[in-house]
């Protein structure tokens, strides 16, 4: 009797379920901006990032220092070799529409202006998940040593990720006191002061964490977040929240820091156990947290471009450059407290 191979969202689940008890999972370890405890595996031919549950399965399980993959044809294409008994990782692509051929009333193909057939993407019933054997730089002769990551300095990190703040046009409001969270019923996040961080970038890698919180708000992404603290829902938010924060902390370069995670591990111990393909489904939407967030930066890479463009002599030198502030909403003090909200979610 054949035995059947367990899939890569099992193998995602059994691995995390183990190191979320050893204290050692991804988005469990405190990493520094400098490190490269996570850097996002990317296609070594494309140069595109992997995604979703196949990012954080090459991340996971990876025996290698490199983060360049690539399939076996791809390296043969650039004139590579795959080391003879090289062992390749299967990661899947889901395949969740398809290109038809577009009809008219008669049921005829539409051409375009050149003559070529139209075609339409059409949703399936049932997306078509295949599998892909890709190779590790490390296991493939020609690839060009790894370029380091151009180191920036601290000071552009950190305006870059003010930056991408700000043009969220979150409703961020700072108080004394010892917890951050985002409160869904307000649409606000609660900061305490900078002044209570002990680095700039502790203070930006929890308020990436609590916009993680903050896309899921019914007119964003819309994930179920109006959660009791305590509950599955509550821990299965916290869990996309925090893959996301690590996400984003890699990409920045400000690193990643857990805090406070220790609350949930029970939690997301028993629901991946329960549910193996929930990993599946949180990676996909931290994925979704990312790409979301990001658009705020490229934002701020569009603005470069046009200030560029404009060849402006207006002088950069202004004091919210040299320190820049969030972006604050004045409220209204009474109803403010009308919604103040029992459900937050945050650390």
């Amino acid at each position: 009797m054949a035995i059947e191979t367990p899939k890569m969202h099992e193998l995602v689940a059994e691995k995390i379920i183990a190191q979320l008890r050893e204290g050692t999972a991804p988005w469990q370890l405190p990493w520094e901006k400098s490190s490269g405890a996570f850097e996002k595996p990317y296609n070594a031919v494309t140069n595109k990032a992997y995604r979703g549950l196949n990012s954080l399965f090459l991340q996971l399980f990876t025996p290698f220092e490199d983060p360049r993959w690539a399939t076996f044809k791809q390296a043969q294409s650039q004139g590579w070799s795959v080391q003879k008994g090289a062992k390749g990782m299967a990661i899947n692509f889901v395949k969740t529409h398809q290109l038809i051929p577009k009809r008219d009333e008669q049921g005829k193909p539409v051409l375009d202006q050149k003559g070529k057939p139209v075609r339409i993407r059409r949703k399936l019933n049932t997306p078509i998940v295949t599998k892909a054997w890709v190779f590790n730089a490390e296991q493939i002769k020609g690839v060009a040593p790894l370029e380091k990551r151009q180191e920036i300095s601290q000071w552009e990190k950190l305006n870059r990720v003010e930056n991408l703040v700000k043009n969220t046009g979150a409703n961020i409001e700072h108080v004394q006191g010892n917890r951050a969270y985002y409160s869904p019923l307000a649409d606000r996040i609660r900061m305490p002061e900078r002044t209570q961080f002990k680095a700039s970038d502790r203070y930006y890698a929890t308020l990436l964490h609590e916009l993680g919180h903050w896309t899921g708000h019914k007119d964003r992404l819309d994930r179920s977040i109006m959660n009791t603290f305590g509950t599955q829902e509550y821990a299965r938010e916290e869990l996309r929240a925090e893959i996301a924060s690590m996400m984003l902390g890699s990409e920045l370069q400000i690193g990643h820091d857990p805090r406070q995670h220790v609350a949930y591990v029970d939690s997301w111990i028993k629901i991946l156990t329960e549910k193996p393909f929930e990993i599946h489904q949180a990676a996909a939407d931290s994925q979704k947290i990312m790409d979301y967030l990001m658009v705020f930066d490229r934002k701020r890479e569009q603005k470069q471009v046009a200030t560029i463009s404009s060849a402006s002599d207006t002088s950069t030198d202004s004091a919210s450059d040299v320190e820049p502030e969030l972006a604050h909403q004045p409220e209204n003090k009474e109803k403010q407290e009308k919604l103040e909200p029992t459900l937050k979610i945050g650390r």
